[in-house]
């Protein structure tokens, strides 16, 4: 089974992307309808494969599971894909108890989903490792634990795993299951940034801008909220905007900044929102349009709630009376019918 762990994410990611791609492309091609299964085997080879998993066969029994999952070859069952991964997984294939915990994890049972990461986590799967570590973090099936969390994302983190990577490295920024340590989170979070994980270069940056665990440095941080906004991490360019607005690890460039401050807004960021509202209002990287800062503000009020409600609410009143009745129901009606980028 050794060559099976290497292989685990590769294998749940394929399998999705069958899904998503391959199986629906394949489908539309032939005519079928997505019920229909996409047949890679012949029908002597898939009572084959039946037969094989009936006898108590693992690769089999694993394969047909897979079947069931994706749609492939027989039609799509996920209660027929979890007997037979169950049937693998009890057999002690690290594979199959993988899958079993991600079908039950998904479908909200947490407790059986823990039993079985817990299984391949304990054989040394990266994956199972992060996801029962965010099992503990979370209280979903067992007693929350942050330092049981800590101890399954610091084993998958030195395998690593990006998620792990980035999941240790904020419970050192929030002292929760290890000690408060803003060194050790950006050793963990850099790891995890590198690898492109856009939550861990949001995060690494917010450290270099505020100088924990790294000496400050705001273009450090503007690097590292760049590429994260160009991958489209909503924070990330709202900072990123702000770095530009102020002039910090950066020249001062407004009309840069709106910029990221509009990319932001239009995947629903309320504070992107609220700041390229003020850009409107004010004329600052864009021109003035009252109108328009009058939208902003609806849809960050109508989206937020607390503070950044009041925030957005304040200053979309502030400008409704600069409007005129035209201007107002006009931007009233643009702003409900709104919808964030996906």
């Amino acid at each position: 089974m050794k060559h099976r762990l290497f292989f685990f994410p590769l294998i749940v990611l394929l399998v999705l992307v069958l899904m998503m791609f391959g199986v629906h492309s394949a489908q539309a091609a032939n005519g079928a309808s997505p019920e229909t299964p996409v047949l890679t085997m012949t029908p002597s080879e898939i009572a084959q494969v039946k037969a094989d998993a009936e006898k108590g066969d693992l690769d089999a029994q694993f394969k047909l599971g897979v079947m069931f999952f994706s749609g492939i070859d027989v039609p799509k069952n996920f209660e027929e894909a979890k007997k037979w991964f169950r049937l693998a997984a009890e057999q002690g294939d690290i594979v199959a108890q993988g899958f079993l915990g991600m079908l039950n994890y998904f479908n909200q049972n947490y407790i059986e989903a823990a039993k079985w990461y817990g299984l391949a986590a304990k054989k040394g799967d990266q994956s199972a490792q992060f996801m029962l570590g965010l099992i503990y973090q979370l209280g979903q099936g067992v007693p929350q634990n942050y330092a049981e969390a800590a101890k399954w994302f610091r084993m998958s983190a030195e395998q690593g795993n990006d998620d792990a990577q980035h999941s240790l490295g904020m419970l050192f920024i929030h002292g929760k299951g290890v000690p408060q340590n803003y060194k050790e989170a950006a050793k963990w979070l850099f790891m995890a940034a590198e690898q492109e994980n856009t939550d861990a270069q949001f995060n690494l940056a917010t450290l270099y801008d505020s100088g924990q665990g790294v000496p400050q440095n705001h273009a450090e941080a503007v690097k590292w909220y760049r590429l994260a906004a160009e991958q489209g991490h909503k924070k990330a360019q709202v900072n990123l905007g702000w770095s530009y607005n102020e002039g910090k690890g950066v020249p001062q460039n407004h009309t840069e900044g709106a910029k990221w401050f509009r990319l932001a807004a239009e995947q629903g960021d309320e504070a992107g929102q609220v700041l390229l509202g003020l850009a409107y209002e004010h004329g600052v990287g864009v021109k003035k349009k009252l109108k328009t800062a009058y939208i902003w503000y609806s849809i960050s009020a109508a989206y937020s709630s607390g503070d950044k409600h009041k925030v957005a609410a304040e200053r979309r009143d502030g400008v409704a009376g600069l409007l005129t009745a035209k201007q107002l129901k006009e931007a009233q009606r643009i702003a409900s019918e709104w919808k964030p980028k996906e």
